[in-house]
């Protein structure tokens, strides 16, 4: 028998804790959605029915112990098999109905990110602490890595395959988005981002997120990528500082110096070599860290390549030929 393209394994990923409220409409909005599709449901330490509720709506549910959202997309991606992934938050505030278009515009595209951009016009769904911080970190993200993304903290993904098993996640939170685009960004993997109606949580539900918790949390973790996956820029802006602040505290002693051929101020004169010196070790640390670095994208480029692309599987899939082995 001839393979279709309904035969691409389809995953939908929901991190799920204490969304009783909502969890089961999420579920049957999906299934109805993606008929095709397998809906997994990640539970991290719910409280209430949310498990129970996830399974009689016909999701297969399975629970994660260490407590973060990082955990647990971290566990997804190491258990689940599929072809295309598509992950989106429990809490019924990301339209289910999209979900078609942006499986087929991933595949269309050969994609391996696809990032549903919030549009929300209720303040309840999105409030504008919630929206300036965003943006902060968005812009933030864009002066470090490249722009690539108009909404860096979206819950409504979809994935390749190849992106899923290349992706090595750490964060252990909400930071956890972050690394979702850093990864993409330092591999210039091709990626997209559509826009996507977004809801307000429902009467009994209540967000897990803590904004200025939360909102540092992210940001620290902008600043670790950046001095793990950018050092040499990283400790190179370290090294120029400290060359420049030299520079202008001897200065004076120059011009002194020249005057009378004494140097009056010891102290400032060994604080300047001092600096120099730290200069100097930032910079090498820059470079034999940058060294380091590029060793550790190549692993993680050949990782990824050792995957077939969205593309390949769709014609795969077309010609009836093997997904996989």
């Amino acid at each position: 028998m001839r393979r279709t393209e309904k035969d691409l394994r389809i995953a939908v990923l929901i991190p799920c804790r204490d969304e009783a409220a909502a969890i089961a409409r999420v579920v049957a909005d999906f299934r109805a959605c993606l008929p095709d599709a397998e809906v997994h449901v990640f539970d991290n330490g719910s409280r209430d029915d949310s498990c129970a509720l996830a399974k009689a709506a016909g999701a297969q549910v399975h629970r994660v112990v260490l407590v973060g959202k990082g955990n647990v997309v971290r566990r997804a991606f190491a258990d689940i098999e599929a072809d295309v992934y598509v992950m989106v938050d429990g809490d019924d505030t990301y339209e289910a109905a999209a979900a078609p278009s942006m499986v087929a515009r991933l595949l269309d595209e050969e994609l391996d990110m696809l990032v549903g951009k919030r549009v929300g016009h209720e303040a309840a769904a999105y409030r504008p602490g919630h929206r300036f911080g965003n943006r902060m970190l968005t812009e933030a993200l864009a002066m470090l890595f490249g722009r690539s993304f108009d909404d860096l903290l979206s819950g409504y993904r979809v994935f390749s395959r190849r992106y899923v098993k290349s992706f090595p996640a750490h964060a252990h939170g909400f930071e956890i988005e972050t690394e979702l685009a850093v990864h993409a960004l330092q591999l210039r993997m091709p990626v997209g981002e559509v826009p996507t109606r977004y809801g307000a949580r429902g009467d009994g539900s209540a967000s897990k997120l803590r904004t200025y918790r939360d909102g540092w949390r992210i940001l620290g973790t902008l600043v670790g990528l950046f001095k793990t996956e950018r050092p040499l820029r990283f400790f190179g802006i370290g090294g120029v500082a400290c060359a420049v602040l030299a520079l202008v505290l001897a200065v004076p002693l120059f011009i002194t110096w020249w005057s009378t051929g004494l140097v009056p101020r010891f102290p400032t004169a060994i604080l300047c070599a001092a600096l120099v010196l730290l200069g100097a070790v930032l910079g090498v640390c820059g470079l034999l860290l940058d060294t380091v670095t590029r060793g550790r994208v190549e692993a993680k480029r050949l990782a990824y390549l050792a995957l077939p692309g969205p593309g390949i599987l769709r014609s795969r899939a077309r010609q009836g030929d093997p997904l996989h082995g």
